[in-house]
């Protein structure tokens, strides 16, 4: 179990020096038949700074990392964050044009590269004007680990050390700037509070499975290093691949709901051993009740956690303890969960004034793990975070009156259709049961009548079809009339952006141009 001592930690640097005194060969990072321990990462790191200093990289230049998950990111993270080098990972399933704005943006002096994507940086710095020096990371390590650890100085909480970007669903995404502060400030207050699932033991690992170039990834891995246990690193998400690590050890992780489903619906899950996951969060993007409900029989033993949070607020703010879910499902089951410790969660109107208790409004955050704004935006930093430090999400919400919130959708999501809002996620919620379903997203489309109307996007099961009106029917079974979709489309495959989100703005744009309005 974790030190008291160790709760006090306020950087990666403090960190680091931490656990390689406590458990200098506990493993730190593992991936595939390549593992680090605490004492070695630590000099490991140094080495790296010295690589750093070689290159001419000061506090406050970025760096970047094309590639995808690797035990050398996180690596090349935490040495960057001991010296407040900023790191900036790069979606590597983007477009070219895609990651040269974001290299532009950062102003990065150094990419790292993993071997497979060599060309594609080369290609996309040959178009830019002040590209940075491209570097395989391999290379790079073996340039490091020829080096003597490096003398420097250590930044304090307040420095930034992480860049990710948001996946928006409209024009460039956004850097946001995250700090040692907002890594590990809520560590203390979950610890003090000593609810078990905040409780890591010396042999527990998390896995990492999601893209680090968004914080569900990144952030497990930071939550390991916290708490001195091993990261079990997944080059990229893959069902075998989470199924492996669970039989091989894997106490804690993290996936959103449609990899979550690939996960349950996998042959082998039938195989698996899921004893040794002792909890599972999940989050990102609203849970169907009917696939958590699969989810919890398939894995008895384990204790799911629902999670909420955002980029900009460093991941998770809000949770849904195991004791509230239940096997055969129980509204508090369809919420997000209570405020972590640490922080506050107001629901407010559009006058930014906390609404009544039941009524809807817009998500709004105060808490340590906020960033402090996004890189080189002023206005959009003011548009999202008030005077008195509040960051406004963007979600529609409710808090009941014992403090769960349950997600509505994103505010600019809302469907009003003859002057009734709709939330689309609370109508997925109504389809997804229907036997012939696995995927719906629903969006709004014109209408002379109503304005807008209701229209549901499903994906069918693998040999299943899927009637239109039995859905329909299905749906008025469940929620009010204006909610139940005018139509059914059905697709192949739901378009998606790199962190796996329904792309929705793809599936109304046919029905959307030439409007004089478009919905976003």
């Amino acid at each position: 179990m974790a030190s008291q001592a160790s709760a006090e930690l306020k950087t990666f640097d403090e960190t680091l020096k931490h656990w390689a005194r406590e458990r200098p060969d506990g493993v730190s990072l593992e991936m595939g038949d390549r593992a680090i321990t605490y004492g070695e990462i630590e000099v490991l790191t140094r080495r790296l700074i010295a690589l750093f200093q070689r290159y001419g990289l000061e506090n406050g230049d970025r760096i970047a990392w094309l590639g995808k998950n690797s035990d050398r990111y996180f690596t090349l993270l935490y040495a960057a964050a001991r010296v407040g080098v900023v790191m900036a990972p790069i979606g590597w399933r983007l477009a070219p044009p895609e990651i040269g704005y974001i290299l532009g943006d950062t102003g990065a002096k150094l990419l790292f590269v993993e071997g497979g994507f060599i060309e594609t940086a080369e290609k996309v710095t040959a178009a830019m004007e002040n590209p940075p020096r491209v570097l395989e990371a391999e290379a790079g390590f073996r340039e490091a680990e020829g080096m003597e650890p490096a003398s420097y100085s250590p930044v304090d909480e307040n420095d930034p050390v992480l860049q990710l970007y948001t996946s928006g669903t409209t024009g460039n995404p956004k850097g946001v700037g995250l700090s040692n502060r907002n890594l590990f400030s809520l560590r203390k207050p979950a610890l003090e509070r000593a609810d078990p699932w905040q409780i890591y033991e010396e042999t527990d690992c998390i896995l990492a499975a999601m893209p680090c170039a968004h914080i569900g990834g990144t952030g497990l891995a930071a939550i390991a290093v916290a708490n001195g246990i091993r990261a079990h690193i997944l080059p990229e998400f893959t069902p075998d691949g989470v199924l492996n690590a669970i039989e091989n050890g894997a106490t804690h992780m993290f996936l959103v709901p449609a990899a979550l489903q690939f996960v349950i619906m996998h042959p082998l899950a039938k195989e698996t051993d899921f004893s040794n996951l002792r909890y599972l969060m999940y989050g990102a993007a609203p849970m169907p009740l009917e696939l958590l409900k699969m989810a919890v029989k398939t894995m008895p033993q384990t204790g799911f956690l629902q999670v909420y949070g955002m980029t900009e607020t460093t991941g998770t703010v809000t949770m849904l303890p195991p004791e509230d879910h239940d096997l055969d499902g129980n509204e508090r089951m369809r919420s997000a969960g209570k405020a972590v410790p640490g922080v506050e969660i107001e629901i407010r109107g559009e006058d930014n004034k906390e609404v009544p208790r039941g009524e809807i409004g817009e998500i709004c955050i105060l808490s340590p793990s906020n960033t402090d704004g996004y890189w080189q935006r002023p206005d959009a930093t003011a548009e999202t975070i008030d005077k008195d430090g509040w960051l406004h999400t963007g979600d529609a919400g409710i808090m009941d009156a014992d403090g769960y919130v349950y997600i509505q959708d994103r505010m600019k999501d809302m469907i009003i259709s003859g002057g009734e809002n709709v939330y689309p996620a609370e109508v997925e919620n109504a389809i997804f049961g229907h036997p012939a379903i696995a995927e719906v997203a629903v969006i709004g489309i014109p209408s002379e009548r109503w304005g807008e109307e209701v229209k549901a996007c499903c994906v069918a099961k693998p040999g299943m079809e899927i009637e239109a009106g039995d859905v329909l029917a299905y749906a008025r079974e469940r929620i009010a009339p204006f909610k139940v979709p005018k139509s059914i489309d059905i697709i192949p495959e739901m378009p998606r952006n790199p962190s796996g989100k329904i792309l929705r703005r793809e599936l109304r744009a046919p029905y959307w141009e030439g409007q004089d309005r478009q919905v976003s």
